[in-house]
């Protein structure tokens, strides 16, 4: 008799091995199904990590200078103008209108005063008065979207509509005096150190009081500050505002415009800069504060000075506004005078 198999058919003990290596497959096949679900995950992981890294915050938006020559006429009419149509706005709160302080004509020194996130020219009213009285045209323009009844309304600041108004600000300063300067602090003095890299026709002196160019550490660590200004400035998650009233997105609007200076800021005609900041204020990386004004006076071989308020003022981010100073507001003024003119140093 023919014991043989047929042709095709697997043996017994071929058999006998596929039943006993079938259970393995089995236990092996969802584990494999795991290791390639988190390859998966890793994978588009590794690939958002790599695209938001790797995410472009130059733009030619946000390079882009628009130099204006004004008269003494032109410039006043347009600061009257804004200042007039603001007083009969009743979006815009009565304190937070622009200032413009001016002597009737052409001065020696006008000055471009820069109010910070979430505040308004109210900031410098102190200050102002101080350069007008020293003889300067002094011009405080409210920035978009800030100083209104509504108090969020500066959660949808765009960086392109900043640097416009900067610029702006700047052409009408420039020409309310024969040499002009620009104080900014905060937000404010983010977009003045734009000013100092992108319109370096106009810019003599420069101060920066506690320039915003990186929140502080305790906040956003340096390695998330790309993702913090490429995720909520590019509105790819939803917005969120931290206990000071701070939205995450218009902060990150002014980020980008930080990750637009100038690389290579050579400003001829920039003979002061000084930056101030102070040792209670936790929102700002007080480091970089220091290190970005540093670069452009290098290269520039420009006057360059860092001072820091003492400790025990008490004085935090804000270390202009009269409410915060106090009872040291006109001595602490006087004293930011000096340094814009170059008369005191460390």
């Amino acid at each position: 008799m023919d014991t043989s198999m047929p042709a095709g058919t697997p043996n017994a003990e071929t058999a006998n091995r596929d039943r006993r290596d079938s259970p393995a497959r089995a236990r092996r096949s969802p584990l494999g199904r795991i290791a390639l679900v988190l390859v998966l995950v890793l994978t588009l992981v590794g690939v958002a990590v790599l695209t938001v890294y790797g995410w472009p915050l130059r733009s030619d938006e946000l390079q882009r200078a628009e130099p204006e020559t004004l008269s003494y006429a032109a410039a006043s009419e347009r600061a009257t103008r804004t200042a007039s149509a603001e007083s009969t706005d009743p979006e815009v709160r009565p304190e937070c209108r622009s200032r413009f302080l001016s002597h009737g004509r052409t001065s020696a020194k006008a000055v471009l005063l820069l109010h910070g996130y979430t505040g308004c020219p109210a900031q410098y009213r102190g200050l102002a008065k101080l350069f007008f009285d020293r003889g300067y045209n002094v011009w405080v323009p409210r920035a978009p979207r800030h100083g209104v009844t509504d108090r969020s309304a500066h959660a949808t600041l765009d960086a392109d509509e900043l640097v416009d108004y900067a610029n702006d600000a700047l052409n009408v300063a420039a020409g309310l005096g024969d040499s002009v300067g620009v104080v900014g602090i905060s937000g404010g003095a983010v977009l003045a150190t734009w000013l100092v890299g992108h319109r370096p026709d106009a810019v003599h002196r420069a101060l920066l009081l506690s320039p915003l160019y990186k929140p502080g550490p305790a906040d956003v660590p340096d390695l998330a500050v790309k993702p913090f200004v490429v995720l909520f400035g590019s509105h790819l998650i939803p917005d969120r505002s931290n206990s000071d009233g701070f939205s995450n997105a218009a902060l990150s609007q002014y980020l980008r415009i930080v990750g637009n200076f100038t690389t290579d800021p050579s400003s001829p005609h920039l003979r002061e800069l000084a930056v101030v900041t102070s040792p209670n204020d936790e929102l700002i990386d007080r480091r970089a504060a220091v290190d970005i004004p540093r670069v452009i006076g290098d290269r520039n071989d420009t006057a360059f000075s860092v001072h820091e308020l003492p400790r025990e003022l008490g004085i935090g981010h804000d270390v202009v506004d009269p409410d915060e100073l106090r009872s040291r507001a006109d001595e602490i003024n006087q004293y930011y005078l000096d340094l814009y003119e170059g008369n005191e140093r460390p």
